[in-house]
Formats: structure tokens, sequence, C-alpha cells
């Protein structure tokens, strides 16, 4: 249901979803995971959430819908968040605080972003959506920005919450390194992709009177990559 919900939804309703309700439901896990839990039930849930990871990265490979692809890929990171918190251990925790904070302002930022290309193009569509370097060049050092954090570019915050969940994984076994270095993988794969196929190429007709980005617009983009900036020089910010 949370890739309908966030395709659905109108922009503050997705940008809401990814980046507050989500890590609520994170905190509850938290809170909510027992600690004497069997190691029984805890390998089927994590096989699961590991391999969601990577069905909903080959899910992002094929879709054209660009807030589709968004919500599928905020659905893949929170895989491994719920994997982490499952474990247990400080270091698994630590981890998946720091994942949730950088998903949330990741998340936001894609989200905004897709819906300024889609109030000037009227579709949801990424073949209808590309060139869009020419028409809003300034916008393009934002998608940058957001592609790569959101492929755990480093030494961004993505990074060091994903590499302590997969030590983590590792270190309780090590089967897990085959999901998730695949995960990460396709991640970067759909990721830039998604920045080629919107930001490359020739504009359409219908996008050639594209209008430039306004005040406002450069304003919200500029409050989610400052934090990302700012923690990725100085995580102990998050405590």
């Amino acid at each position: 249901w949370l890739p309908k919900a966030h395709v659905e939804a109108p922009i503050a309703g997705s940008m809401v979803l990814a980046a507050v309700l989500l890590k609520l439901g994170g905190y509850g896990i938290i809170r909510m995971t027992p600690t004497n839990i069997s190691t029984a039930l805890i390998y089927p849930m994590i096989a699961m959430a590991t391999w969601g990871v990577i069905m909903t990265g080959l899910t992002c490979l094929r879709k054209t819908d660009l807030k589709a692809l968004i919500a599928y890929s905020s659905v893949g990171h929170m895989g491994l968040v719920a994997s982490a918190t499952l474990i247990q251990t400080p270091w698994s925790t630590s981890g998946a605080i720091i994942l949730m904070i950088a998903h949330g302002l990741t998340s936001s930022m894609l989200f905004c972003l897709a819906n300024m290309l889609y109030e000037r193009t009227n579709t949801r569509m990424l073949i209808a959506m590309r060139g869009m370097h020419k028409a809003m060049p300034l916008m393009t050092s934002y998608w940058l920005i957001a592609s790569l954090t959101n492929l755990a570019l480093p030494p961004t915050i993505n990074l060091i919450g994903e590499i302590q969940i997969m030590a983590t994984l590792f270190n309780w076994s090590p089967l897990t390194i085959m999901m998730t270095a695949m995960g990460a993988t396709i991640t970067a794969i759909y990721s830039l992709q998604m920045f080629m196929t919107t930001q490359q190429g020739h504009l359409t007709k219908d996008s050639k009177e594209t209008y430039p980005a306004q005040t406002r617009e450069l304003l919200i983009m500029l409050l989610h990559a400052l934090p990302i900036l700012l923690l990725t020089l100085n995580l102990e910010l998050i405590y």
C-alpha cells in the first residue's frame, strides 16, 4: 500500500509521509522489537527485508512513472532499516537512525523535485521530462545532489547509515552481504538512470516553454540540501 499512498497523495502528503511518518514507523519498530526474539524468527524476517530491497530496486529499473520510481526507492531503503532494527545491537540501531534521517531528507527532496517537473510538463512519465537541464539548469545541481545522496555516494550521511547496517548484517550472518551489495548496486543504477533520463537529451515540444525555477522552489531545495551537507560534515549533530 505504501507506493500507492506515495503516488496518489498530493506533494505535501508525499513529502510528510516520506520524511516524518515512515520515521515514526521505524522508531516504533525500534521501541517495540523485543530484545529476546528468537533466531528462528529473525532469519526469515531479515531475509524478507533484504529481498524486498532487491525487488523494489528491480521494480524501479522498469518504472516509467517518476513519482512511482521514487516511492519504490523509498520502500527499498526502509527495508534496510527494518532488517537493522531486528538485530537489536547498538551499532545496528545507530545505523538505522542515521539512515532514517538521511532517507527522510533525500526522499522528500526527490518528491519535491518530481513535483516541480510535473507542474511544468503535466505528466509524470520519464520520457516526457527529458532535457530539463536546458530549461532549468540551476535545478540540475539539486537533481544531482538528490540522486547521488540516494545512491549513497561517499562521504554522504546516507553511506554512513548503509555501511553501518551492512556491517552489522554481515557480522550477524555473512550471507547477507550478497543481498545488501546487490541492493546497493541496483540502487546506484536506477538513481543514475533517473538523473540521466530527466536531465539529458532534447526537450520535447511540450516542454520547450518551461519556465525556470522560482525563488520559493530554490529555497525548498536549499532547506533539504543544507541539512544533508551539515550532517555529512558533522554527524554528531544527530546525537
